[in-house]
């Protein structure tokens, strides 16, 4: 599995996520191309009402642990709670992530 796919994996398995975006950035970078080296993830998630800043960060480091000790050169962290998304971006609707492919459709998953 690609990096950018196990990042989105970890991610959606380890939060509720309202919305996920996971950005390989690693082509604006001086690295080889194809690398999967520099990321920016955007996360909408009901869990990180109350939280920090920092913890927010904090958490998700905690997931990507391994992928930030092993592959992730730079990770920028953009992390929301719905009411934070809503009032800085509209109401532009959010989507989860999806979670299976075609073999997931027929139970309404996907």
């Amino acid at each position: 599995m690609s990096v950018a796919g196990r990042i989105e994996s970890k991610l959606a398995s380890g939060l509720d996520l309202a919305h996920l975006e996971v950005i390989n950035e690693s082509g604006g970078h001086n690295v080889p191309a194809g690398s999967e080296s520099h990321f920016k993830v955007v996360l909408v998630s009901a869990a990180f009402g109350g939280e920090r800043l920092l913890a927010r960060h904090r958490r998700i480091n905690a997931l990507l642990r391994e992928e930030l000790a092993n592959d992730i050169h730079a990770l920028a962290i953009h992390a929301y709670t719905p009411d934070e998304w809503r009032r800085r971006f509209g109401a532009a609707p959010l989507s989860p992530p999806c979670l299976g492919g075609k073999g997931r459709e027929s139970d309404g998953a996907g």
